[in-house]
């Protein structure tokens, strides 16, 4: 994956002595961009409230350049300080890549992208929850306070009470623009997730069970009770993955999985290929190297010592290369040699001319009369 500097907003502190609180001017910008969107949010039920005073934080995908996208578990977590609210963490689409912007710690919650989380958090502000005199009060339609005695709750219709979607803001995503409360929040004093939150995130990132090209997102551990704790009756796994995640390339890994299938039709190409069998080389060739099968017993006439070659092995050299006689003689080859010259295309010889007739009579004959 490409990395390239994408500004975000992340709040540094002024002094040593107000190490909570930050004013919204002091920002500074820092952050990581990738060229593949994050797989929908998975679909996923709220574990039940650990204690009272913990506020719920919503699963988000993450990033990490040798991994790729991972799953960061929804949990519960106590608020830093009292009357501070958590707004969820983005990734925005601008410019041609996609950007995170971090979650922060505020009086209001501002603008995460019109992302929908679930359980309060359906695309603009919170309905899980409101601070009542310095104490939570839960809204009992969205929030999983089954298993705790709690009695400062009230009921709030909200539609969208369960995650589901795109994960990310713009063309492609969810269409949405901050609002005037948002962007009144954005300038309000911030502060950074707790260490507890850290621990949680860094915890999701060395598991390799919630990276999306393992998971294929739909994380076994969609969602847990308590920061850090991946394991026990407070671990819900996803009910499915977003609606959409078959078309998205971030489930195939941080290269969209192009480098594994190249690796993976090498392997199999290599597999397939008949041992010896040289690149590039033509069928014929291939054939013309390969020697004729023997018979079982039968020694090759190639091997076989001179004059022990068969008579058929004598008639195809005959055949091949005829022997030349002079004109009337007989030939002393096998008899399969005088039978060469009707199988040859060229036309017959003319007949042989008679041969001279020797004389019979005695030399030096005196009787004989001339």
């Amino acid at each position: 994956m490409r990395l390239s500097p994408y500004f975000i907003p992340v709040i540094l502190g002024l002094t040593m002595t107000a190490p909570a609180m930050h004013p919204a001017s002091a920002q500074v910008a820092v952050g990581i961009s990738v060229n593949i969107a994050p797989p929908p949010i998975p679909v996923y039920a709220q574990p039940p409230i650990p204690a009272e005073g913990y506020l719920w934080t919503p699963g988000y995908w993450a990033w990490d350049a040798v991994t790729g996208y991972y799953w960061v578990p929804g949990t519960w977590v106590r608020p830093p300080a009292v009357g501070l609210l958590w707004t969820p963490p983005y990734w925005g689409f601008e410019g041609g890549v996609y950007g995170f912007h971090a979650g922060y710690w505020g009086p209001h919650i501002g603008f995460y992208g019109g992302v929908n989380y679930g359980f309060g958090y359906g695309g603009v502000g919170f309905e899980g929850a409101v601070w009542n005199g310095g104490v939570l009060s839960y809204n009992r339609s969205v929030t999983n306070i089954s298993n705790t005695h709690i009695t400062n709750v009230y009921n709030k219709t909200v539609v969208n009470s369960r995650p589901g979607g795109a994960a990310f803001n713009g063309a492609g995503g969810v269409e949405a623009k901050p609002t005037a409360a948002e962007e009144a929040a954005a300038k309000e004093q911030h502060q950074e997730r707790t260490a507890e939150q850290t621990q949680h995130a860094e915890a999701a990132k060395s598991n390799p069970e919630l990276r999306a090209s393992t998971n294929h997102g739909k994380p076994a551990v969609a969602a847990t009770a308590k920061p850090g704790d991946f394991k026990g009756s407070g671990v819900v796994a996803a009910k499915s993955a977003g609606p959409g995640a078959e078309h998205s390339a971030a489930i195939r890994g941080p290269n969209g999985g192009a480098e594994a299938r190249g690796r993976a039709g090498a392997e199999k190409t290599a597999a397939e290929k008949p041992q010896g069998k040289t690149a590039g080389e033509k069928p014929a060739a291939r054939h013309a190297a390969k020697p004729a099968p023997e018979k079982p017993g039968v020694a090759s006439e190639s091997r076989k010592p001179e004059g022990e070659k068969s008579a058929a092995a004598r008639h195809a050299a005959t055949r091949r290369a005829p022997a030349r006689h002079p004109e009337g003689a007989a030939s002393a080859e096998h008899p399969a040699a005088r039978h060469a010259a009707p199988h040859q295309a060229a036309p017959r010889p003319a007949a042989p001319r008679p041969a001279a007739v020797p004389d019979q009579r005695p030399a030096n004959n005196k009787d004989e009369k001339h």
